[in-house]
């Protein structure tokens, strides 16, 4: 019976069976852990107020806690710490994030259980988000309203102002990067364009009158706009607010530094819940703060899909193309052999190898000959040879080009020799067989490996080092500036977010949340592009299923 059950391969399928599910739940569970410890961040933890006397000086300490963990009570001795009144072997010690940067070493320190005299979540506790120096935590004295002190309703009416200031502040910085942007995206073109005439030696009289109009009528646009601008961020510094801090001292923070303002300690579940999908919306829309430890990812995940479009829409045709001519046309030769070859262990190069070629061969002499030929009145600044997203394309494009054109040769392979004869037979071209029957039938094929090419991109970090990722892009590659794709300016990048914010960062407890945030956030940027790619072949191989019978 064992012989039997073996040799009908039973045993075989259970084991593969088995291996294909503890991988999933892998992959479920690892998945599901990332997005705990990176979302559970967003929601609004209670604030606690924890009086500390013992090994450290009589003290009130108010902030979040953020964990937990139990130490022996030989390694805190160790330290330096006086624990000899305490019998345990292990004593608990709490992280707690105090803000309040202004005023205190860090904003995260260790409490020894051992130390806290009286621990309370007291009402009326406020959190400020502020866009420097972090968080701050206090008590809500009296709001300042364009100098006038509030004290009745004060709380009602520090909501009002703080969204009149976030409102203001955000026109401010839409006039700042649109229009007074524009117009010194013009100056500098009327700049580089007088250049080229110099080195053309075709500056003219009338030429060199012609760009001073320009910029006079520029010039005083800009200052229509850079009054605007002054008069908004005076009228966004003109409120107040003062809160008694863990000191018992009275700290006024301008209203024009708060973005939000919420009191954990008295909210309810719904108003957590709001309060915690708004938290992930300005996670996923704002741009990042204070050396990418708080804010947003927004120009991470722009810059991420454009780049991953980008060398799909480059990496599609050459793949295609390469692998069509090496099963249709080529003969079957030593030299087709050894492209084949080629080709497979190119899929097997290290990505930092491509960075490196990308660097040399893209963007210092393909990027520096471009600026010789059409940008020399730009020198000594580069243009294109300089790294950039385009140049980032490429060289990913390169990296997976193996990819497709396995995938695509796969795809072509399956489909009947009987499929081209009937074609050609009934007075077909070659060409016109290929068009119009072998690739639509094919497509699917060339989809499955578009999607591992976009798995394999979004994901690759090295390279990007090398070629174009910044951890901190002034602006994003398209913009309401002509030509408005910038194919040569620097962007950021999800995959280098993470390593950026994970491991330079000079706040480690505070990135290490994000560090899970954005890693959840890449899977699903990446799950998401990929479910696209699918959809879109599934329905090829529905619309060309009638080419195979």
């Amino acid at each position: 019976m064992v012989k039997q059950w073996f040799k009908s391969g039973s045993p075989w399928i259970w084991m593969t069976g088995g291996a294909v599910s503890i991988s999933l739940i892998s992959v479920l569970g690892l998945l599901a852990m990332i997005a705990w410890k990176g979302l559970s961040f967003f929601w609004p933890s209670e604030v606690v107020e924890l009086e500390l006397n013992g090994s450290v000086a009589k003290q009130t300490v108010i902030g979040e806690i953020y964990d937990r963990e139990m130490v022996p009570k030989t390694r805190l001795e160790a330290a330096g710490y006086d624990l000899s009144a305490f019998d345990a072997e292990f004593i608990e010690r709490i992280l707690v994030k105090t803000g309040n940067r202004e005023y205190v070493e860090l904003d995260f320190r260790w409490v020894l259980s051992t130390d806290i005299q009286k621990q309370s979540t007291p009402a009326a506790m406020a959190v400020f988000e502020r866009s420097k120096n972090g968080n701050f935590y206090g008590y809500v004295d009296h709001v300042v309203e364009d100098g006038k002190v509030i004290k009745e309703r004060s709380v009602e009416r520090l909501y009002e102002l703080v969204e009149r200031a976030v409102d203001l502040n955000e026109e401010a910085l839409d006039l700042q990067n649109g229009e007074i942007g524009h117009i010194n995206y013009e100056l500098e073109r009327l700049r580089l364009k007088e250049k080229g005439y110099v080195l053309d030696n075709a500056l003219t009289e009338e030429r060199v009158a012609d760009l001073q109009a320009q910029r006079l009528a520029l010039r005083e646009e800009y200052k229509v706009f850079e009054k605007r601008l002054f008069k908004l961020r005076k009228q966004a510094k003109r409120d107040q607010v003062v809160v008694r801090d863990m000191r018992g001292e009275l700290v006024t923070l301008p209203i024009y530094q708060v973005l939000d303002v919420w009191f954990p300690n008295d909210m309810g579940t719904f108003s957590k819940v709001g309060h915690y999908l708004s938290q992930i919306g300005k996670f996923v829309s704002d741009d990042p703060r204070e050396a990418n430890t708080e804010g947003g990812v927004f120009p991470a995940i722009f810059g991420t899909v454009f780049m991953v479009m980008l060398m799909a829409v480059i990496v599609t045709p050459f793949g295609v193309i390469a692998a069509i001519y090496l099963h249709e046309y080529a003969a079957k030769n030593a030299v087709t052999k050894m492209i084949r070859i080629a080709v497979i262990n190119l899929a097997g190069v290290p990505s930092i190898v491509y960075g490196v070629f990308g660097l040399g061969f893209f963007v210092y002499m393909l990027g520096g000959s471009l600026d010789q030929l059409f940008y020399p009145e730009a020198a000594p600044s580069p243009v294109f040879g300089t790294p950039g997203v385009m140049w980032s394309a490429l060289t990913l494009a390169i990296l997976t080009l193996p990819v497709v054109i396995v995938s695509t040769e796969e795809g072509l392979s399956r489909i009947p020799s009987s499929v081209r004869h009937g074609s050609l037979a009934l007075g077909a071209t070659q060409a016109e067989t290929l068009w119009r029957i072998i690739v639509p039938m094919a497509s699917p094929a060339i989809m499955t490996g578009l999607i591992l090419a976009v798995a394999r991109a979004a994901g690759e970090v090295a390279p990007l080092m090398l070629v174009g990722v910044v951890k901190m892009a002034p602006t994003l590659p398209l913009d309401g500036n002509f030509p408005y794709i910038h194919l040569d300016r620097k962007f950021m990048h999800l995959g280098f977010h993470i390593y950026d914010v994970g491991f330079q960062s000079p706040n480690v407890e505070a990135a290490r949340p994000l560090v899970y945030a954005t890693a959840f956030l890449l899977v699903s940027v990446i799950i998401a592009l990929n479910i696209t790619a699918i959809g879109i072949r599934n329905h090829l191989r529905e619309k060309f299923r009638s080419l195979e019978h």
